[in-house]
């Protein structure tokens, strides 16, 4: 039996040598290198503030206290980065079970919706609390700014209370849009299997 054009094709190595990657995107795993990528960035994040810290001359300027208090809003920050890391890689495991379903692209980017939000509110959360916990110990003297409306406002007293107030803000926003696009995907599953058992 003579083999179709359609085979041929397929075995042509000059059609065919993109296949791998037609397959990778029609499986959804493209999805996770988003969170592979956010997962390094938090890793990278630290780095480059030293970096950009050390590149501007700013370490050298600056007294004994302030360095201190540098140090340890850095090690926050790591430790806040090093928690969103692991938020991202954990994450990216879970949507692996998205890959065999008929929707995949809903229920993907609404779990990115989420992960984003957890994301984000947590690293407001712990520098929030560390940063300013930091400035009002070490420089209480120095950590002001002047506003209109108000003779001095402490930048220690208010990163605390202003962190974990926007973080949980921003986490339950993108959770609440995340689980409307989700609905969104349960509903159209639904309506499928009905029509499915209907047939």
């Amino acid at each position: 039996m003579p083999e179709s054009n359609e085979h041929k094709t397929r075995e042509n190595p000059f059609f065919g040598f993109a296949k791998p990657y037609f397959e990778f995107i029609g499986r959804g795993k493209i999805y996770s290198l988003v969170y592979v990528m956010m997962a390094v960035i938090n890793l990278l994040i630290p780095l480059v503030i030293i970096f950009m810290a050390i590149e501007s001359d700013y370490l050298r300027n600056i007294g004994t206290k302030t360095m201190i208090a540098f140090m340890l809003s850095w090690l926050v920050i790591a430790f806040a980065c090093w928690i969103g890391f692991q938020l991202w890689w954990y994450r990216k495991s879970i949507i692996k079970r998205y890959v065999n379903q008929d929707l995949i692209a809903i229920p993907v980017i609404s779990d990115l919706l989420q992960t984003i939000g957890e994301w984000m509110g947590t690293i407001l959360c712990i520098t929030g609390i560390g940063v300013g916990l930091i400035l009002t110990t070490l420089l209480w003297d120095v950590s002001e700014i002047y506003i209109d409306y108000y003779r001095s406002i402490k930048i220690g007293p208010l990163m605390m209370v202003s962190g974990p107030v926007s973080g949980f803000i921003i986490l339950v926003i993108f959770r609440l849009f995340a689980e409307l696009i989700r609905i969104s995907a349960s509903i159209a599953n639904n309506v499928r299997e009905i029509a499915r058992k209907i047939k």
